[in-house]
This record gives C-alpha cells, sequence and structure tokens, in this order.
C-alpha cells in the first residue's frame, strides 16, 4: 500500500474538499444492469478526482510554485544581516630591521524599514617612520532623509512584493482550478461516450429483434424481401454506429484511467450526472462575485501595485540625502593609551544633475499604472458579459433538456404504436425505422443537453471563483 507523505494527504483533503462541490451534480446510482451481466465496477466524478489527484503529479506540481514565493523578499529587500569585516596585516620593514602588525575589524547593520545604518569599527595601524602604533575606535549612526526617507522606499519596496506574492498565488489556484475544471469536463465527455454508446447498443437489440421477426414473417411469406434488405440495411448501419462510438468511448476512457493510474483488467463506467435543480440568481451571484472574488481581488492589487510602483519611481527622483551621527576613539597600541575622543554630526548630500535616468523610470511607471487601469476596465465588463452569456447557456440549456425529455416520450409512444400498426399492416416498415431513428436521435439529444449543462455549470463555477478555495495552497506551505 502506498504510504502518503504529510503534504500529499494535505493536498488530498483539499482535493476531496474540492471534489464534493462537484459532487453535488451528480448521482450516486450507477446505470443499472441487465439481470444476466454482472454490475460493472463504476467510478464516481468525486472518486476519479480523488484518485487522480494521488496518481497525476500536475496538482502538486502546479502547488509546489507557490514555494519559492516565501523567499522572494529575502531576495529583493535589502539585506538585513550584521557583516563583519576583517583584515590582518604584517609588515615587514626591510630596511629597518623590524616588522609590526596591522589589523581591522568593522561590524555594520541596516535597517531597511527605517532607512537606519550602524556601523562599528576597530583599526590599528603602524608607521613606516617610526615606532608608534595608532589604534582607533569608532561608532557612527546613518540615516536616510529624502531618498528613501526613514525606510519610506523600502517599505512601498514590500508592499509591491507583497502584492506580487498574492497575486501569483492567486494565479496558482487559478491553475490549478483550471486543472481540475479540465479533469471534469474530461469526466463528463467519458460519461456521455458511455451513454451514446449504451443508448447504440439499445438500439441495435432492438433492430436485432425486429430483424428476426421480420425473418420469421418471411418464413411465413408475410414479409416482402424489399422489408428484409431494409432491416438489413438498418442493422449495418447500427453496428457500423456502435464501431465509432466505441472507439469515441474508449478514447476518453483511456485518458480517465491514465489520469487515475489504472492498469487493471476490471474496466470502469462512470456514473450518471444528475440534471442540476439549482437555480442561479445572477444578479445576487454576480454583486457578490465583483465583492469578494478571487479575480476582482486580483485586479485591484495589480492597480494597487501600479500605485505604489509610480511611488517609489517619484522617491527615487529625491536626492540621496543621510544624515550621520558619530563617536571616534583615537589612542595607541591596541590597549588604546593616551586616548583622544570626539563626537562629530555630518550631512552627506548626492543629486545627479538631470536625473534623466529616475525621470524616464517614473514615466514608464505612469504609462504602466494607465494600461493597467485601461486592462481592468476592459476585463470587468469582459467578466460581466462572459457570465451574462454563460447564464444565458445555462439556461437554454436547462430549457432544451426539459423540451428533450417531453420529445423522448412522445418518441417512446410514436415507436410502441408504429410497432403495433406495423405488425397489423397500417404502416410500411419505413414508417417504423423513421420512428426508431427518432427516438435515437432525441436519446442522443437528451445526453448532449445534459452534459453540456453539467460543462456551462463548472466552468460557472471555475469563472466565479466557487470551484477552488485558496486554503488549497496550505498543502504545500512548507518546503
Amino acid at each position: 500500500m502506498k504510504t502518503l507523505s504529510r503534504t500529499q494527504l494535505a493536498l488530498l483533503l483539499q482535493i476531496i474538499t474540492s471534489a464534493a462541490l462537484i459532487e453535488q451534480l451528480t448521482l450516486t446510482n450507477a446505470f443499472a444492469a441487465t439481470a444476466q451481466q454482472k454490475e460493472p465496477p463504476t467510478l464516481s466524478l468525486k472518486r476519479f478526482i480523488q484518485q487522480a489527484s494521488l496518481n497525476d503529479i500536475t496538482f502538486e506540481s502546479i502547488l509546489i510554485d507557490q514555494l519559492p514565493l516565501q523567499y522572494k523578499r529575502d531576495t529583493l529587500l535589502p539585506d538585513s544581516d550584521i557583516f563583519m569585516d576583517v583584515k590582518y596585516q604584517h609588515n615587514f620593514y626591510l630596511d629597518q630591521d623590524r616588522d609590526k602588525p596591522e589589523a581591522s575589524l568593522s561590524l555594520s547593520k541596516l535597517f531597511p524599514y527605517n532607512g537606519t545604518e550602524l556601523s562599528l569599527s576597530y583599526a590599528r595601524s603602524s608607521s613606516v617612520s617610526s615606532n608608534a602604533e595608532d589604534a582607533g575606535l569608532s561608532f557612527s549612526i546613518s540615516q536616510a532623509i529624502a531618498n528613501n526617507a526613514f525606510g519610506k522606499a523600502t517599505r512601498m519596496l514590500d508592499k509591491i512584493i507583497g502584492l506580487e506574492n498574492d497575486i501569483s498565488r492567486y494565479q496558482i489556484v487559478e491553475a490549478y482550478e483550471d486543472y481540475l475544471a479540465s479533469l471534469t469536463l474530461a469526466y463528463y465527455n467519458w460519461y456521455s461516450a458511455y451513454e451514446n454508446l449504451r443508448v447504440g447498443q439499445s438500439s441495435l437489440r432492438s433492430s436485432q429483434k425486429l430483424m428476426d421477426n421480420i425473418l420469421e414473417r418471411q418464413r411465413q411469406n408475410i414479409a416482402l424481401p424489399i422489408d428484409v434488405n431494409k432491416m438489413k440495411l438498418l442493422l449495418i448501419g447500427k453496428q457500423e454506429n456502435i464501431i465509432v462510438l466505441e472507439q469515441v468511448y474508449h478514447t476518453y476512457a483511456n485518458l480517465i484511467f491514465k489520469a487515475i493510474g489504472h492498469q487493471g483488467a476490471a474496466a470502469y463506467v462512470p456514473v450518471k450526472p444528475a440534471a442540476p435543480t439549482a437555480e442561479i440568481a445572477f444578479d445576487n451571484e454576480y454583486q457578490a462575485f465583483t465583492q469578494g472574488s478571487r479575480t476582482y481581488r486580483m485586479l485591484n492589487m495589480l492597480q494597487q501595485q501600479g500605485k505604489l510602483a509610480v511611488e517609489k519611481a517619484a522617491d527615487e527622483l529625491l536626492p540621496s540625502t543621510r544624515l550621520l551621527l558619530g563617536y571616534t576613539l583615537q589612542g595607541q597600541d591596541w590597549a588604546l593609551q593616551d586616548q583622544q575622543d570626539n563626537l562629530y554630526a555630518a550631512f552627506n548630500f548626492s543629486l545627479p544633475i538631470g536625473n534623466r535616468i529616475s525621470k524616464a523610470k517614473k514615466q514608464l511607471a505612469e504609462i504602466e499604472l494607465r494600461k493597467t487601469r485601461l486592462a481592468n476596465t476592459n476585463k470587468y465588463k469582459e467578466l460581466q458579459i462572459n457570465l451574462k452569456n454563460l447564464f444565458l447557456q445555462i439556461q437554454h440549456q436547462q430549457q432544451l433538456i426539459a423540451v428533450s425529455n417531453k420529445k423522448i416520450k412522445l418518441a417512446e409512444d410514436i415507436l410502441e404504436d408504429e410497432a403495433e400498426n406495423y405488425s397489423f399492416g397500417k404502416v410500411t416498415l419505413n414508417d417504423y425505422i423513421a420512428a426508431v431513428n427518432n427516438l435515437d436521435e432525441n436519446r442522443f439529444s437528451h445526453t448532449a443537453h445534459s452534459v453540456q449543462l453539467n460543462k456551462l455549470l463548472i466552468e460557472w463555477l471555475r469563472l466565479t471563483d466557487q470551484l477552488v478555495s485558496e486554503n488549497v495552497l496550505s498543502s504545500t506551505q512548507k518546503p
């Protein structure tokens, strides 16, 4: 038995949670088998997704993309570590027949969010012209007051990185959601092919029974040879259709079995999707989507990111200005004998004449912000239109399903009547064959509309960010 890691277990819990939402669209009963046949093993949509999550590494490869995000701040923000610099040098004065060591040690630390830098240093040096050995100890504080004043630019950069990370996480969730939706659609295609094959097989069996009846009538000199040939042609057409339907079914089945890693001899059959009864209140759901959906939060973050980029570029136009406060202690030898100390204050100012590059960066940031705002406006309109059209398609398919149910019932009644009429010679075989084909077409149509409705509902959940929760990322939060 395969042992699951903690990450895989957490991922499976998220898959089960997502699958539970999809499972609301499915029945738990399988197709009824005949009394003479053993009921084949079934594979429900929920179980399919669970198995695929354990055997298909695509899920984990999508989620693992979030692991590098936790290191982004460390690589892009100014380093706040303590830096130590050590130097030792030994001088040999060949013309004076003496040697003296020199050494220095310095420590520095930057506080990025305050724009403050502290430094501490100790140095000992020797002189070529004398035996004196000077030593000094110094401490200084440097504070930015214009460009990156008190860490302003660093804090803006931190917010930008945070927004980029959040956007990346949302994009990862959407990739996860898209793949989950693609698996669900593959399952619906598998079911559709299976149901069409069942309809084709049922029609073939019914036609075979009629063929046996006509052959019996021919032996009794009741049926004409032309009727026998018409039935033979009908059976050949039905058999040809079965060949095509089997090829389509096995193609989709192979994709399903590959996703779940199934290599056994037993072939699963899908579970019949139910006709959803829940109605979508478009106005309410669209309002909820615009106020709290992942998509709208991501679009707002893109605009916030653009604003911060403009502010940061504007901050870079300011001169690099720093205030310095320091204290030095000078003396002789290692122990700083004959000490002399002083306290100092300094002002450092640096400004490129023209500042062409920083100005160009600010202009580019403003252009990008305008593009983002325009893109968001178009995206809002596009989302509204797409959701509205999708809602109309759902309503359209629901109406078509209701119509197809009525047509199937009428086609069944017509076929029953035509079978009776043909047995009494009231109608020709052509009328009976037309009734058979009409029922088959309506059954195929009903399957197509039912599957399409489920596909549209999955697309509705995907577009409105309801198919997957952001909590799915917690399964790979730690490396």
